[in-house]
């Protein structure tokens, strides 16, 4: 399993993280503290704060993916 903490300051890096989330065949989570959301579902990862550092979870190592996460890397 990899980890990688990001920040998602606006609405279009949540839009983008999501999409991509959702391609990855396998799950992918976000949490900080102890909230955890499904990082595929828009309504959880946009009620998360915005101004905190966010973990993400996911079980393989697919480079498309983590391109993205690079762009939002803390």
């Amino acid at each position: 399993m990899a980890e990688k903490t990001i920040i998602l300051r606006d609405q279009e890096a949540v839009k983008a993280f999501v999409q991509a989330a959702s391609k990855c065949p396998y799950d992918v989570d976000v949490s900080y503290d102890r909230v955890v959301v499904d990082a595929k579902s828009i309504i959880g990862v946009m009620s998360l704060d915005r101004r905190r550092s966010l973990k993400v979870n996911y079980q393989e190592d697919d480079e498309a993916f983590r391109e993205v996460l690079e762009r939002y890397e803390a």
